[in-house]
């Protein structure tokens, strides 16, 4: 079995037929594969601690609930929507 190594390597397929005889005698290399795959910007996490009043954070829970989102994720989204208000409005500096 040959081993794909750049995207370049597989050619233009006239029909299934051609491309199904194709792929069963080669196959992608896991480290191109790996490569292509779309990975989010996503940042390093800072854990914090917040002291909520019992009753606010049951109000919080409730909510979450009622929307099926956990309660911290929905914090997060509150907390992202505010700072971009504060931002646009000029209360606070970019990023």
């Amino acid at each position: 079995m040959k081993t794909i190594t750049k995207w370049d390597q597989i050619p233009e397929f006239e029909d299934e037929k051609a491309e199904a005889a194709f792929w069963a005698g080669h196959t992608i290399e896991s480290r191109l594969m790996n490569a292509s795959i779309h990975r989010p910007n996503v940042r390093e996490s800072t854990t914090i601690t917040l002291r909520f009043d019992p009753q606010m954070l049951s109000r919080i829970k409730r909510i979450a609930r009622s929307r099926y989102l956990n309660y911290q994720s929905m914090i997060k989204q509150w907390l992202s929507e505010r700072l971009e208000d504060e931002v646009n409005k000029g209360g606070g500096g970019g990023a």
